[in-house]
């Protein structure tokens, strides 16, 4: 069987090359890859060279060694199938359904504690939006909201439709989600946003109101929110959420920007205010949850919540592998249509 890889070869460039992956070792499983998500926040700073050149490509992954300079193979959202097990493996893992943090490819090689068995029942295509899952788990933790709270995402994408699902099951006041994007605004009130609006009227608003939002149907808290969650990808964005909370309000980044720059105003209500700022990065564990909480059982809560998330809605368009060029132009057009690609092997 010949394998193959996904290169990133230099900006807005993507190859499909031949791999060779071998026989597993002793302690190694062989997993046939059946779907990989592309992460359109991540995997495009990556594309559009939007990344600093000397960064590691992610030190809490093994997979991803070396830094974000071209030629790379980068992906970490992998589902398939174990096709066989080494020699010191149980051989119970052949044909179990798993997830791992692995570069896009046909097959992988990795060892039992490095993968995820996956839910039974959970299709390839359902198990590649675990990492997703999982990213969103570890914003919430990081977010801690509370009862009764006014909580205002930004962002529609795959991370912030989760995080939406998340705190929908939460006793807040009011959960509104903005986006510029109807259908993703739509997805967002189907999984549970109390109300949606556009950054344009957010930024309406805050000229109106430099006390929060001045929207006339009500749409943020005229006082401001007490949460703010920024998950757009785009730094503009972060002046927008500080203008939409009140005094003493948090805000929580969960985007990476990469190299990407825009202006914001920490001279105004932001200082006078005490609104407080914070980064969300799934590579590590908060030191304030530390004492209870390790990767492994925030990991088992994404495992959890991965059946609430449904993935036939927010996966809009399955690219065959060899096809993967296409995915990233789909991607880098900004298209309305994509909110989830995935790449399926056959």
């Amino acid at each position: 069987m010949t394998d193959a890889a996904l290169y990133f070869t230099g900006p807005e460039t993507v190859e499909v090359r031949a791999a060779t992956v071998g026989e597993p070792d002793a302690d190694e499983l062989l997993v046939d890859t059946r779907a990989s998500a592309i992460s359109a926040g991540t995997e495009l700073l990556v594309y559009r060279d939007q990344t600093p050149d000397d960064l590691p490509a992610d030190e809490a992954l093994d997979a991803l060694d070396g830094d974000l300079s071209y030629p790379l193979r980068y992906g970490y959202a992998a589902s398939g199938v174990v096709r066989a097990a080494g020699a010191d493996v149980d051989p119970d893992w052949v044909g179990r359904s798993v997830f791992s943090f692995v570069p896009h490819q046909t097959s992988f090689r990795a060892t039992p504690d490095s993968v995820v068995a996956l839910p039974s029942g959970t299709t390839p295509a359902a198990g590649s939006l675990l990492p997703s899952v999982e990213t969103a788990t570890n914003v919430v933790l990081d977010a801690a909201p509370r009862l009764g709270e006014r909580v205002v995402v930004f962002g529609a994408g795959v991370i912030g439709l989760c995080v939406t699902r998340l705190l929908a099951d939460f006793p807040l006041e009011s959960l509104v989600v903005v986006d510029p994007i109807e259908r993703r605004r739509d997805l967002a009130a189907a999984l549970g946003a109390d109300r949606t609006t556009t950054p344009a009227e957010v930024g309406a608003a805050d000229s109106a109101d430099s006390a929060g939002s001045g929207l006339a149907d009500a749409t943020l808290p005229a006082d401001g929110a007490d949460l703010a969650i920024e998950l757009s990808g785009q730094p503009s964005a972060l002046d927008d959420a500080i203008g939409a909370v009140g005094y003493d309000a948090r805000i929580v980044v969960g985007s990476w920007y990469g190299t990407k720059r825009a202006p914001i105003d920490l001279g105004g209500r932001f200082h006078r205010d005490r609104i407080d700022i914070v980064s969300s990065q799934v590579s590590t564990i908060s030191p304030e949850l530390r004492g209870r909480w390790d990767r492994d059982r925030r990991m088992d809560a994404a495992l959890d919540r991965l059946d609430g998330i449904p993935a036939d809605e927010l996966i809009t368009h399955r690219i065959p592998f060899e096809r993967a060029p296409e995915a990233y132009e789909l991607l880098d057009s900004g298209s309305d249509e994509a909110v989830q690609v995935i790449l399926e092997y056959s």
